[in-house]
């Protein structure tokens, strides 16, 4: 597995639940710490998918084709 690969199956994904989850903390009242650290938790998430979300898919294989007008 490369690491674009691995990029796109799990790191922008996680990225993605950690700004959902700094949002639900961020919005649940019964916690204080949980609420106190809510928008830092979707700020780490927004950073996150931000880099991950720069990082190019794994190109597709060229078709056989090419080979053959070679």
């Amino acid at each position: 597995m490369t690491f674009r690969e691995l990029n796109s199956q799990y790191l922008e994904p996680s990225a993605q639940w950690v700004m959902i989850g700094g949002l639900v903390c961020l919005c649940q009242p019964w916690v204080e710490i949980l609420h106190r650290y809510g928008l830092t938790i979707t700020i780490l998430g927004l950073i996150a998918f931000l880099v991950t979300s720069h990082i190019p898919p794994e190109p597709e294989a060229e078709e056989e084709e090419e080979e053959e007008l070679i």
